[in-house]
């Protein structure tokens, strides 16, 4: 059978010290020996929808076109709904549960023209147990979009309306100018992703404080990493057009406490004098 589609971009929180994402990639196979999957990450953390999401939407717009499968599902097994998502008119499908996972990149990909819910057994495995929606309904579901298989055989349409919307937070701004953010994302390196285009702060000139928890700092604006100086705090605009909290190649998230979901509240510096930050030394150790 010829295929629709030859690409199968795949996302979960299994990570990969257990089998099942060989297991998922595997029943693709056997359904759509010609596809390739393409491993977006499974290392999203355990249960997080919303990073889940998050991730989903700052990678849609550079994804290559085919079936997008997420699976990050701790409703798995419950009266939630099992779906697959029709975006830019038919160009791409994204397959996964309806709890939000999608919003992001349905949202980014200009919004869903169709959806059905996944319900014929036809397109499925059949099941030991219901706690493997990946294996059992997912992956068959996206390889036979991927062989063209028509988007209304998999179940009855449902109102793209009615899908969970994800969970963004947004900045807000309260009184006296402060701005309040929150870590939305942290990085490999560390970088810290706040929810704040560049735009947000532009008032505030090229150095901006920063307070969360007991801290306080003030941060430098700053266009390239290599720009931050030794032991100072940076705010770079990163690959996805947001501000992050950096540190010049050290983890500004391990090194400043700021771990994900952190919320950072952003003003003027109080003190036109502070410097950016504290510089940090390593001191020769003492003998005993």
């Amino acid at each position: 059978m010829s295929t629709r589609f030859d690409t199968i971009t795949f996302l979960s929180d299994y990570g990969t010290a257990d089998e099942f994402v060989g297991v998922v990639k595997s029943v693709i196979r056997s359904i759509a020996p010609a596809v390739s999957v393409i491993d977006l990450t499974h290392d999203i953390r355990p249960y997080d929808v919303r990073g889940g999401s998050l991730t989903l939407g700052r990678s849609a717009q550079y994804l290559c076109p085919g079936v997008v499968l997420a699976v990050v599902d701790p409703g798995v097994g419950s009266q939630r709904r099992a779906v697959a998502v029709e975006v830019g008119g038919g160009q791409s499908y994204l397959v996964g549960p309806d709890n939000g996972l999608l919003a992001s990149a349905v949202a980014m990909s200009g919004g869903a023209s169709a959806a059905v819910e996944l319900t014929n057994p036809e397109f499925q495995l059949l099941a030991p147990g219901a706690t493997f929606a990946g294996r059992d309904v997912f992956a068959p579901a996206a390889a036979h979009l991927c062989l063209g298989v028509p988007l209304d055989a998999f179940g009855p349409a449902i109102d793209p309306l009615s899908l969970l919307p994800g969970l963004m937070p947004i900045m807000r701004e309260e009184d006296g100018g402060l701005l309040i953010a929150e870590v939305l994302w942290v990085d490999h390196y560390g970088n810290c992703q706040l929810n704040v285009d560049p735009d947000d702060v532009a008032h505030l000139g090229p150095r901006i404080q920063m307070r969360w928890g007991e801290d306080v700092r003030t941060a430098e604006r700053a266009d390239t990493y290599a720009g931050i100086a030794a032991g100072q705090i940076g705010l770079v605009l990163d690959s996805y057009g947001m501000l992050s909290v950096c540190m010049g190649q050290r983890p500004a998230a391990v090194e400043l406490a700021m771990p994900l979901g952190t919320e950072v509240t952003l003003c003027a510096p109080t003190d036109e004098d502070a410097p950016a930050g504290t510089p940090v030394s390593l001191a020769a150790r003492k003998e005993p």
